[in-house]
């Protein structure tokens, strides 16, 4: 049994294959997706889609929100954008998640500081998602 996993940005189809497992980012945590799932619609936080191919091995996609439908092993990602772990260039994803850090340290009034931690959100999923699980 398989589950068909398609994830769409505004620009693109950035995923559409044959997965064993995925575990999405919601806005009310984390939830592992097998086979037979109960159909579901949410919305997806900004985090990390963790799959897993038939070969075990994980791969991961930088989610910046969005919503999923989980229904009949189809499960359909529209994400508000989103990258593969694996097109990542680590150095700046760093670079970027250290620029905003020193934005929330400078930040003067309450909507710098959301501005900060939201950019320190987004940050640190790209920084996270660059080494799969093994």
């Amino acid at each position: 049994m398989t589950l068909n996993l398609c994830v769409l940005t505004p620009n693109r189809i950035l995923w559409d294959s044959e997965v064993k497992e995925i575990i999405l980012p919601t806005n009310s945590g984390q939830i592992g997706v097998l086979p037979n799932h109960a159909s579901i619609v949410t919305t997806l936080d900004i985090g990390v889609l963790r799959i897993r191919r038939f070969n075990d091995q994980w791969f991961t996609i930088a989610l910046m929100g969005g919503f999923t439908r989980i229904r009949n092993n189809e499960i359909t990602i529209l994400a508000t954008a989103a990258e593969k772990g694996s097109d990542i260039d680590p150095q700046e994803a760093k670079q970027t998640l250290q620029i905003a850090e020193d934005s929330l340290r400078k930040a003067e009034d309450k909507r710098q500081r959301i501005e900060a931690k939201l950019a320190i959100k987004r940050a640190s999923t790209r920084v996270k998602a660059i080494n799969p699980i093994s």
